[in-house]
Order: C-alpha cells, then structure tokens, then sequence
C-alpha cells in the first residue's frame, strides 16, 4: 500500500510502498482510510520535536486523525463489525490501567499513539484497536469528520470543561479562529449561554467565527485587550480558550481574564510567564488540555450528527501530502487538511 512516511527530520514527506497492516491480535481492527486529517503537530513531527518524546524509529508513517471503514477485526472484536463507517480515538489504551478504569482513557499507562509513537493515517490502511472504534451515524462520512479525531476532540475536550463552569451571561473570549478555534466556537455554542468572543488577527477567520457561532468578533490588532476588557465592563472574561498558544497570546489572555477566571491552554509553543502573587491574588486559574476521552469523542459525533458541529476542510491526495503540510504551515488552509487516500 501506498503511506506517506517522515524518513528524516528536516525533511520533507516521502510517499512509499509498505506492507499492508494485518491482524495479530484479539482486539485488533485494520481500518481503510477514509481521510486523515493534517494537523500542526504533524509540522512540529517533522522539525522533530516530538523526536525524543515519541522515541519513534525512522521511517514511519504519520497520521493522528482518522476516519474509514473497518476492513478486518480481531476474532474477540463485538462492538463492529467488516464495513462499519468509524473515526478513531487517537490512542489505543489498555482498558485496565487506573486511568482507563476511570474514563480517562487518554492517559493509559500503556497506551499507543498512532501517528505519534507508531503507524498513523496517512496511508491506505491504519492498524488500531477495538476500544478505538467509535461507529459514525449515517448521515456522516469518514471525510466529514476525520479531523474532529484529535483536534476536534482536543477543541471539545476543553469546551466541556469551560462550559461546566460558566453560567448565562458569562463572557467567553476564543484565542484564534482556525482549524480548532473554528470547532470550538461551535462546541461552546452547543453546550453554554455564555457569550463568545473571538479574537484572531485575520479577517477571514474572523468571518468564518461569525457564520459558526461567535457572539462578538475582534481583530487581534494591538487594541484587541482594550477592546474585550471595554465589551466585559472592565472585568475580564470569566473563561479565556487560547487555541493559539503562541506569539504573545498568553499574556494577552492572562490580560483579558477576569478575577478568579480559568485559562484554558490548548494551542502550544511558548511559555506562561505570571508572577505567582498574580495567581494568587487574583485566583486564576491554569488549565492543561491534551485529547478528550473516548465519551469524549462520542458526545462529539452526536453534535456532528445533529450538525452543530461542522468542519471546513480542504481537501488533498495522499500523493499531495507535503503540499497539504506546506499550505498549513503558510496559513493557506481556513478550517483543517484532509488527506483523502
């Protein structure tokens, strides 16, 4: 089969000939891809950050976001079945360890991270496992909603948890609206009466925010803290959501939060740099979040399938791999990548 594989860092995507994956397991399931989505992490893969985190040998294939069709299955595998329409969780975790015990599937102990730490999506066919499974209703298709694997569910993951504690009233601001920003816009609007306000510093994004679900749109132009800090009546956000993570957007946000506000950290790439006497004075919160659960993923298939949950893609061939990346990496693609097989 075709799969498109990192063979060096530095370097850009070799599209190659691999053996195909095959059963070796109980809880084993071969899945054709339907569509995988392209993801910055994929970007940072190749500068090779994740290197010495992932410990990965080289050539493999990446590839964290994934939806298609089961194609094989374990001889222990009841939840689906040769021909099922699934998108995957992105880790494939034990079900034993104390944190799958609790539901907090994505901290197994002993999980593995297709894409990450081995094979991923960007290929034809994607070993995974039956706990990764989750059956899409029919009115949805694998291309429809390949990206909400990883980061539709890292948007979702986060607005679950903003939502629980915010009240009617309460004001929201969304750091960025791009290709999580835009899925979380909508996971908010879903699930709270707060109101949201979106800041990103291109215009276009902005507008997408707007037709998704933003309240309240502000053009990150140098007076945007001003102007949020004006729109709450000089407190603060009781929530800031910082998809961005980067380029001074965390101390902007730190900037926009209200006393006693939490500050959701999903985008990643710079360090949080608040004196401990702010914290602690003003009672803020920090609040890390990786990819939700699998219950996680299911809620999020629910919204999709009632359409409260849209992705706008881009589409590409596997075979135009690099091309998707290059695109991302220049702030070409409004909403996400997809690569379709």
């Amino acid at each position: 089969m075709k799969a498109a594989q990192v063979t060096g860092y530095h370097q850009n995507l070799e599209l190659r000939d691999v053996d195909e994956p095959k059963i070796t397991g109980p809880l084993d399931v071969v899945v054709k891809v339907g569509a995988a989505g392209v993801c910055r992490t994929d970007i940072h893969i190749l500068e090779g950050q994740w290197a010495e985190k992932s410990g990965v040998t080289l050539p493999y294939t990446i590839g964290h976001e994934n939806a298609g069709w089961v194609e094989a299955v374990g001889d222990a595998v009841t939840n689906v079945t040769v021909g099922d329409k699934v998108i995957l969780h992105p880790l494939m975790t034990c079900g034993l360890c104390r944190a799958c015990r609790l539901g907090d599937d994505v901290h197994c102990e002993s999980s593995r991270f297709p894409g990450i730490d081995t094979h991923g999506g960007y290929a034809e066919y994607l070993l995974t496992s039956a706990r990764s499974c989750v059956k899409l209703d029919d009115s949805l298709e694998p291309a429809d909603v390949a990206a909400l694997a990883d980061a539709g569910l890292t948007a979702q993951h986060a607005a679950a948890k903003a939502a629980s504690a915010l009240r009617p009233g309460d004001a929201c601001v969304i750091i960025g609206a791009g290709g999580l920003g835009h899925i979380g816009i909508q996971c908010m609007k879903a699930m709270s009466a707060a109101t949201l306000i979106v800041v990103d510093r291109n215009p276009e994004a902005l507008e997408l925010a707007g037709q998704v679900g933003a309240d309240v749109t502000v053009v990150a132009d140098g007076t945007h803290v001003e102007q949020v800090l004006e729109y709450t009546g000089g407190h603060g956000a009781e929530a800031v959501l910082d998809f961005v993570g980067e380029g001074g957007t965390t101390s902007e946000g730190v900037r926009m939060l209200r006393r006693a506000g939490n500050y959701y950290v999903i985008g990643y790439g710079e360090n949080i740099d608040v004196p401990t006497i702010d914290i602690i004075s003003t009672e803020i919160n920090f609040i890390g979040n990786l990819v939700g659960s699998y219950t996680d993923l299911q809620d999020l298939m629910v919204l999709a399938a009632q359409g409260k949950v849209k992705l706008h893609t881009a589409r590409y061939g596997l075979d135009e791999c690099q091309r998707a990346i290059d695109d991302l990496n220049a702030g070409k693609v409004r909403g996400r990548a997809i690569l379709i097989p």
